[in-house]
């Protein structure tokens, strides 16, 4: 149970927090944000803004922003029929597309014609009326759509398309590097919790009861000079060192207070999980910068790292190096959440951040539909001097998204015999 409420509530910060990028950015550049959406599929919460609609979807896979002029303005067609909330100037308020919102006292309309972008008009037959009746429309108005979504419509001047091509770009980065912000923040958490940054010195950290180290009386703050004769420079050339000799004897030369001392230790043999190959510990933990200017910069430089190390796996898995069928989707995110619950609150931390990172680079891929396609069409525009033609973006699309459908295929399928053969 723990782990289904860990993955629901990581998941959700880390979507929230990247559709929060992109609507923040729209709503600065005047763009009409209809809907935030957590998850997709059937609505399970909905609150209506001024502006926007707030939805809460039943698939916690994700989640959207729909802006105004990104997609087809409205769900009308000639032919429908619906029904018309009318101020006292007779000027539209509300078109309700819905079977399932029933407004008694809304006036039914079958829709002949409409133009809610330039002009702001509908016009269609009513019961009792002869020929055509127009009636013009708010710039205000809201539609309610069939799954009782309530939008607002969008003249033209508040349409994505209308906003500067830079600002456009700034929408479209804005996600990932939310994604990216979250993770220096998650990364800089985990330091104050876990006490501080980790050294690469020789240096003993805290000395754990009742193991090696406690027994022979190593104290914490003891730096290694020495392990079996080898001199060592790092904690982790001490840590390989004293690996590699599983419950045999070896002498350590210390230095503590200015004195050198020669101490003998067994490292007590530990098996690694899943192999019958053993390491040895003494049962020190590394050595810990817990100043405040650390911290900071420890939350910048692992999110650095990260995003270094996702960027290097996808180029090798371009050039082949890397396998596809390492690839996981939900179900691996949801085990890999399961295994950093057991482990604890920094393991938890730190598979945070790493998802955020992951998530926002994966966002930048220069593949149509994803955000990072999106800014390449921005930049395309910006060096033309005009958009690139809408049925060429529609193909280059539906292209992008036929990759990413092949994609989630693939880890799918990845999942399924990871975990269920």
């Amino acid at each position: 149970m723990m782990a289904i409420i860990a993955f629901i509530i990581i998941f959700g910060l880390i979507v929230i927090v990247h559709e929060f990028g992109h609507y923040y950015f729209a709503k600065k550049s005047g763009v009409l944000v209809r809907e935030f959406a957590v998850g997709f599929g059937p609505k399970v919460f909905n609150h209506h803004g001024d502006e926007t609609t707030y939805t809460l979807r039943l698939l916690p896979m994700g989640g959207y922003v729909r802006l105004a002029g990104a997609e087809e303005e409205a769900e009308l067609q000639p032919g429908m029929p619906v029904t018309l909330d009318l101020d006292e100037n007779e000027k539209v308020t509300l078109i309700n597309t819905s079977e399932e919102e029933n407004l008694g006292s809304s006036l039914p309309l079958e829709i002949a014609n409409f133009d809610l972008v330039d002009d702001m008009y509908i016009e269609g037959y009513t019961p009792g009326q002869e020929g055509l009746i127009r009636y013009q429309v708010l710039k205000t108005a809201k539609v309610i759509e069939r799954d009782g979504t309530q939008v607002q419509v969008a003249p033209i001047e508040r349409q994505i398309q209308s906003a500067p091509v830079l600002n456009r770009m700034l929408v479209n980065f804005a996600g990932p590097l939310n994604n990216f912000i979250l993770a220096v923040f998650v990364f800089i958490a985990l330091a104050f919790v876990q006490g501080g940054v980790p050294v690469d010195e020789p240096v003993l950290g805290q000395i754990q009861e009742e193991t090696p180290a406690a027994q022979v009386d190593l104290q914490e703050g003891d730096r290694v000079l020495e392990v079996a004769g080898e001199t060592v420079e790092s904690w982790s050339e001490l840590q390989q060192t004293v690996a590699q000799s599983p419950g045999e004897e070896i002498t350590l030369l210390i230095e503590r207070e200015g004195q050198e001392e020669t101490i003998q230790i067994t490292p007590a043999p530990i098996e690694i999980e899943g192999s019958e190959e053993r390491v040895g510990q003494m049962g020190v933990m590394a050595p810990m910068d817990d100043s405040l200017g650390s911290k900071l910069i420890f939350g910048f430089k692992e999110t650095y790292n990260i995003m270094i190390g996702i960027v290097d796996a996808l180029r090798q898995m371009v050039t082949g190096r890397f396998s596809i069928d390492n690839l996981g989707g939900p179900v691996a995110i949801y085990a890999l959440t399961d295994n950093a619950v057991q482990q604890g609150l920094t393991s938890l931390l730190f598979f945070t951040g790493y998802l955020s990172v992951n998530l926002g680079i994966v966002n930048l891929l220069p593949i149509p539909a994803l955000d990072g396609g999106k800014i390449i069409f921005n930049i395309i525009e910006g060096v033309r001097g005009k958009p690139v033609s809408q049925s060429v973006e529609t193909w280059v699309t539906l292209i992008g998204v036929g990759i990413i459908f092949t994609l989630m295929i693939a880890v799918t399928w990845n999942d399924i015999q990871r975990f269920f053969f």
